[in-house]
C-alpha cells in the first residue's frame, strides 16, 4: 500500500460507526414516541372500561334507589353521573356516568 492509500484508509476510520450511533438515537426517540403513546392509549381505554363499570351499577342501584342510589354508585367507581332518567319503559331506567375523560350509558329494567 501506498502513502496516498494510507491516508485515505486512515481518514475513513474515523468516520465508522457514526452512522450506528446515529440510527441508535434515532431508534430510541421512536421507542420512547410509541410508549407515550401506548401509555396514553391504555389510559383512555381503561376509562372507558371503568365507565361503563359505573354505569351498569349505577343503573342497576337506581332500580330501587333511584337517583340517589345511582349517584352513590357512580361515586363509589370513581364516576360522575351525567343523566339519570326513567325509561325508555315503563320499569326502566337509563344512565350516563363519565370517568376521567370517558363517558357511558346503561340501562336497566326490573320488568318481569
Amino acid at each position: 500500500m501506498n502513502d496516498q492509500q494510507r491516508e485515505q484508509s486512515v481518514e475513513h476510520r474515523g468516520d465508522s460507526g457514526q452512522s450506528a450511533v446515529l440510527v441508535l438515537v434515532v431508534a430510541a426517540a421512536l421507542g420512547a414516541a410509541l410508549m407515550a403513546a401506548l401509555v396514553d392509549f391504555g389510559g383512555i381505554t381503561q376509562d372507558r372500561a371503568r365507565a361503563q363499570t359505573a354505569a351498569d351499577a349505577a343503573a342497576l342501584a337506581s332500580l330501587d334507589g333511584g337517583r340517589a342510589a345511582a349517584q352513590d354508585f357512580a361515586r363509589l367507581h370513581d364516576g360522575v353521573l351525567v343523566s339519570w332518567s326513567v325509561g325508555p319503559g315503563e320499569h326502566e331506567v337509563t344512565v350516563v356516568v363519565r370517568v376521567g375523560e370517558s363517558s357511558a350509558t346503561a340501562r336497566a329494567s326490573n320488568a318481569p
